[in-house]
C-alpha cells in the first residue's frame, strides 16, 4: 500500500469521526463524545453501530474482552471489515458506550442504575472470564449480589432499570433475584418492627402494643413507582413470603390511586361524568384494576371497602373481566354493613337510556350479602342460632344493610327510566326478618309513585305488598292512612292495624289485668315480632312460646285430674245419698273448682290462692320432667 492510499484511509476515517460528532451532537446524547476518551493518536480502525449512535473504536480493545465482537471480526478477517452493526443490544448506546470504556480501561462507577443494564450487555457481548480476567460480567454481578440484594430501594431502582430489558434480564435472573430480596427484605423490618411493639402488661404478660405506630411498612411508598407487571411479582413474593394482609393492602391503595386517580371519575362517587372508553390510557388502567384486584387479601377488612368500590367503579366503566366484577362483589357483599350510600351511588356507564345508577350491580352485591345470611341459616346444626356464629351476620348488621338499602332506594326512585321490576327486586332481596320497621321501605315506594304517576293499578298493588304496615311507625301509618297515591286495599290495611294499635293502647290505659287476655296479647305481639327477628332470635322467642304452652298445657292435666276425682265422688254420692242431697253437694264441689286460677264464689278466695300456689310448684316440676 503506497502513501496515496494510507492517507486515503485517514482522511475516510477522518471524515467519519466529524460525521459521527455531529450525529451526537445532533442526538444532544448525555454521555461523553467517544473521541474524547479514546485513543486520539491511533486512527480508528472499527466503527461500532448501535441504535442510537455510531462508535469509531479499535479492535485490539474490544476483541480482548468482547467474545462476540472477536467472532465477527475473526469471521470477516479476510475482507478487512470495518463497520460492526450491533442489532439489538440490551440498554442500546448508553449500556454499549459503558462496555467499550470498560474495554479501554477507563474507570467508572458501577452503581444500581446502571448495574442491570451491564449485566445484560456484557451477557450480548459475552464479557465473561473465558475472555478476560475480571471482566464486565463478574463485575457487574458482584456488585448485584453483595451491594444491591441487600438494600431494598436499591432493588427497586433495578427493577425500575429492568423493563426495558426483558426479557434478558429475567433470563440472567436479575428481576427474580431482586424480587426475592425485597420480599425477604420487608418480611424481616416487619418482623423487627412487631418485636419493638412487644411490652409487658401491668399483671407482667407480654402483649403487642396496638397503638404504636408501626415502622416496618415504610416500603410501601417505593413500590409505587414499579410498573404494574413488576409490581404484581413483587406483591405475589411478598404473600408467599408472609407479609402482613394490612401491609399489601396499603400497598395496593397506594399503587392504586397512583395509577388510577388521572381521571377523577374512577374514585369520585358523586361524579356522574362519561369518560370516553376509547382513549389510549384506558387499556392500561384495565390492566392495572384487574391486576390489583388479583392481588387483593383474601382477609377481610384488609383494604377499605371504600377503596373496594373505587375499584368497581373502575372495573364498571373500564369493562374489566366479569371474574374481576364478580370478586369485587363478592367481597363486598361480605362486608356491606360497614358501606354509605355514596358507596353504592355506581354512575351507569353504558347507553343513554340506561338508568341513571347501575342497579344491576347493587343487586349482585345484595344478593352476595343474603345468599351468605341463607348458607348459614340453611345448615341443621342449632349452633347457628347461637349469638356467638362467627359467619353469618348478625342482625345488627342486617338492620344496618336494610337502612342502607332503603336510603338506596329513595334515592334511585326518581330515575324516570327505573323499571318496577328492577325497584321491587332490590327492595325484595333482603330476607324478611332483616326489616324490624318499614318506614324507609314505605317512604322510597312513595317517592317512586310520585315520580311514576302513570303506574298502572295492578303493579302499584304489587309494589305496596311490599310493606308491612304492622312494621309502620304510628307518625308513617298516619301518613300512608291519607296518602292518596296508595291503592285503597293498601289504605285499608293501614286503617285497620291502627285501630288495632289504638284498641291496644286504650287497654293498656285502662290497667286490664286478666291472666288469659294478657297472655294471649302476648302471643299475638310475639308472633307478629317474629318476623322482624333473625333467625336465632326468633329460635330463642319459640322457644320461650314453647314453655309458656307447656305450662298450660301442665294446668289443664291437673284440671282435668280434679274433674275425675270429682266425677268419681259424684258418682259415690249418687249411689248413696237421695237426689236433695246430691244437688248439694254437687254445687258445693262445683264452686270449688277453678279452671282459670281464681274462683266466683265470694268466700274462696283464700283456698283460690292457695291452690295456685300449690299448682305452680307442682306445674313447675312437671316442667322440668319435660324439658
Amino acid at each position: 500500500m503506497d502513501r496515496n492510499d494510507k492517507q486515503q484511509i485517514l482522511q475516510h476515517h477522518h471524515h467519519q469521526q466529524r460525521q459521527q460528532q455531529q450525529q451526537l451532537s445532533l442526538a444532544k446524547c448525555a454521555r461523553q463524545p467517544c473521541n474524547e476518551w479514546i485513543f486520539r493518536d491511533v486512527p480508528s480502525d472499527i466503527t461500532i453501530e448501535v441504535s442510537g449512535g455510531t462508535f469509531p473504536l479499535h479492535k485490539f480493545p474490544l476483541v480482548s474482552r468482547s467474545g462476540r465482537i472477536r467472532k465477527l471480526v475473526a469471521e470477516h478477517r479476510d475482507s478487512d471489515i470495518s463497520t460492526v452493526e450491533l442489532l439489538n443490544l440490551p440498554g442500546g448506546a448508553e449500556a454499549f458506550e459503558l462496555a467499550a470504556k470498560f474495554c479501554y480501561g477507563i474507570n467508572f462507577e458501577i452503581t444500581s442504575m446502571n448495574v442491570a443494564q451491564l449485566c445484560c450487555v456484557s451477557d450480548y457481548l459475552e464479557m465473561t472470564e473465558e475472555f478476560s480476567k475480571d471482566n464486565l460480567g463478574s463485575r457487574a454481578e458482584e456488585y448485584l449480589e453483595i451491594i444491591v440484594c441487600k438494600n431494598l430501594e436499591m432493588c427497586v431502582e433495578v427493577l425500575q432499570q429492568c423493563e426495558n430489558l426483558l426479557p434478558l434480564a429475567d433470563e440472567l435472573r436479575i428481576v427474580s433475584r431482586c424480587i426475592d430480596a425485597i420480599a425477604s427484605k420487608a418480611c424481616a423490618e416487619q418482623i423487627a418492627s412487631s418485636f419493638s411493639r412487644l411490652e409487658y402488661s401491668s399483671s407482667g404478660r407480654l402483649h403487642m402494643n396496638r397503638q404504636a405506630k408501626c415502622d416496618g411498612d415504610w416500603w410501601i411508598e417505593d413500590l409505587s413507582v414499579l410498573r404494574i407487571d413488576l409490581y404484581q411479582r413483587v406483591m405475589t413474593a411478598m404473600k408467599c413470603r408472609g407479609v402482613r394482609p394490612e401491609s399489601i393492602g396499603a400497598s395496593l391503595v397506594g399503587y392504586a390511586q397512583k395509577e388510577l386517580t388521572k381521571k377523577s371519575s374512577l374514585w369520585n362517587p358523586s361524579s356522574q361524568v362519561k369518560v370516553d372508553l376509547l382513549s389510549g390510557s384506558t387499556g392500561h388502567e384495565k390492566v392495572v384494576v384487574e391486576t390489583i384486584v388479583s392481588l387483593l387479601p383474601v382477609e377481610k377488612l384488609a383494604v377499605p371497602i371504600t377503596f373496594l368500590f373505587g375499584l368497581l367503579r373502575s372495573a364498571v366503566m373500564l369493562d374489566c373481566s366479569v371474574a374481576c366484577r364478580l370478586d369485587l362483589e363478592r367481597r363486598i357483599g361480605s362486608q356491606l354493613d360497614i358501606a354509605t350510600l355514596d358507596d353504592l351511588l355506581i354512575p351507569s356507564f353504558r347507553n343513554a337510556g340506561d338508568t341513571l345508577f347501575d342497579v344491576d350491580t347493587v343487586h349482585r352485591i345484595l344478593v352476595n350479602f343474603s345468599q351468605q345470611d341463607d348458607s348459614e341459616d340453611d345448615m341443621e346444626d342449632a349452633s347457628v342460632f347461637e349469638s356467638d356464629s362467627p359467619h353469618s351476620p348478625s342482625q345488627s348488621a342486617l338492620f344496618k344493610v336494610s337502612k342502607l338499602v332503603d336510603n338506596y332506594l329513595a334515592e334511585i326512585a326518581p330515575d324516570a327510566n327505573l323499571k318496577l321490576a328492577k325497584f321491587m327486586v332490590i327492595a325484595d332481596t333482603l330476607p324478611a326478618h332483616a326489616r324490624t320497621i318499614h318506614d324507609g321501605l314505605y317512604r322510597a315506594i312513595d317517592i317512586y309513585l310520585k315520580a311514576h304517576q302513570g303506574l298502572p293499578e295492578l303493579d302499584r298493588k304489587k309494589l305496596c305488598k311490599l310493606i308491612d304496615f304492622q312494621k309502620l311507625s304510628q307518625e308513617a301509618g298516619a301518613h300512608a292512612a291519607q296518602n292518596e297515591r296508595l291503592p285503597l286495599q293498601s289504605i285499608v290495611q293501614v286503617l285497620y292495624f291502627e285501630q288495632i294499635r289504638l284498641r291496644n293502647a286504650l287497654s293498656c290505659s285502662h290497667g286490664e289485668d286478666d291472666h288469659k287476655p294478657v297472655h294471649q296479647s302476648w302471643r299475638i305481639s310475639s308472633g307478629a315480632l317474629s318476623a322482624a327477628m333473625s333467625p336465632r332470635d326468633n329460635y330463642a322467642s319459640l322457644r320461650r312460646e314453647n314453655r309458656e304452652l307447656k305450662l298450660e298445657l301442665a294446668r289443664l292435666r291437673m284440671r282435668l285430674n280434679d274433674l275425675e276425682k270429682e266425677h268419681v265422688c259424684m258418682k259415690r254420692d249418687m249411689e248413696k245419698s237421695n237426689s236433695r242431697k246430691f244437688m248439694s253437694s254437687f254445687s258445693k264441689k262445683i264452686g270449688k273448682l277453678s279452671f282459670f286460677g281464681h274462683s266466683y264464689s265470694r268466700g274462696s278466695s283464700s283456698p283460690s290462692k292457695h291452690s295456685h300456689r300449690t299448682d305452680s310448684k307442682v306445674i313447675e316440676r312437671m316442667c322440668a320432667s319435660t324439658d
